[in-house]
């Protein structure tokens, strides 16, 4: 089985964080997101997997090199112009077979059932089939039984959200224009011309999309382990308070009475002494010198 993550966006609403590094590469419970999608995608099944980069690509390129996931082949297609989400996955036609492919949005984390979406999907083989859910204030995509009648373009109080998990049908790529397109476009364009598009309804499962920073420290809390996390090679005072949950990264230096509360702190980063750190994300090889609170350093 195949599966493509969509990585190439330019995380806008991740900033100031996707500044310095591309959303795929950013840490949750200390572990990359992407890294955490490519064991997802493994779990079902998934053997091959082909990565879009372009904001950062660099970065993901090294990652990727470094990192190698047993029993999964890794391909990674580098955008010079990003190409959106239409578009990216058009760029990799040459990668798929004459098997159904999945496509999972890089920004998405979750443990939904993958594997009987894919086996409805097999059912029927529509041109495609959207994984939903109820998951509210997103919702607005409109089902008539395992069919997608609509998707609107503003949210509503009714329908169901996407998950921004796809699973879909080689023959789509035709039907995606060349350069920079939405697939949701495509989505449209196929309901009215009468195609079916299909829904597959997940309930009970956990999913979190990272793509704003409130999102992306939730998801941190809700990853971690422990109340607590601290990554390999950290050191800490004794006299240092953690306060509700904290992640702290590799490598790091935590001063003498300091205080951490609800924050993430990515790896080489020092926190002086005394230093009173709350609801926070101190990104990499940060000195904090200096109380700070709601902020990103």
């Amino acid at each position: 089985m195949k599966a493509m993550i969509l990585a190439a966006g330019f995380g806008t609403r991740l900033r100031p964080l996707s500044n310095k590094r591309p959303k795929p590469l950013m840490p949750v419970a200390n572990r990359p997101v992407i890294l955490r999608n490519m064991e997802y995608l493994r779990e079902h099944g998934v053997e091959e997997i082909i990565v879009n980069v372009h904001h950062h690509a660099g970065q993901v390129l090294d990652f990727l090199a470094g990192h190698a996931l047993p029993g999964v082949r890794v391909d990674v297609r580098v955008e010079a112009e990003i190409l959106g989400t239409g578009g990216g996955i058009r760029n990799t036609a040459d990668f798929w077979g004459s098997d159904p492919f999945i496509v999972l949005n890089g920004d998405v984390l979750t443990d939904l059932d993958i594997t009987s979406a894919f086996e409805q999907h097999l059912e029927k083989r529509p041109a495609a089939t959207l994984v939903l859910h109820d998951q509210p204030p997103y919702n607005k995509i409109k089902v008539r039984g395992d069919r997608i009648t609509d998707i609107p373009r503003e949210y509503g109080s009714d329908g169901l959200a996407f998950t921004g998990i796809h699973i879909m049908e080689p023959e789509i790529l035709s039907h995606i224009p060349d350069g920079f397109s939405d697939i949701v476009d495509c989505y449209r364009n196929l309901i009215t011309a009468g195609e079916m598009i299909g829904s597959f309804v997940s309930r009970g499962h956990s999913w979190r999309d990272i793509g704003n920073l409130p999102e992306y420290v939730r998801a941190n809390k809700e990853l971690a382990t422990t109340p607590f996390i601290m990554g390999k090679g950290s050191e800490w005072d004794p006299s240092a308070r953690w306060i509700d949950w904290a992640v702290i990264g590799e490598e790091c230096r935590i001063g003498k009475s300091c205080e951490i509360t609800r924050s993430v702190l990515w790896d080489g980063v020092c926190v002086r002494a005394g230093v009173k750190v709350t609801d926070c994300v101190v990104t990499g090889g940060a000195v904090v010198e200096r109380d700070c609170s709601g902020a990103v350093i």
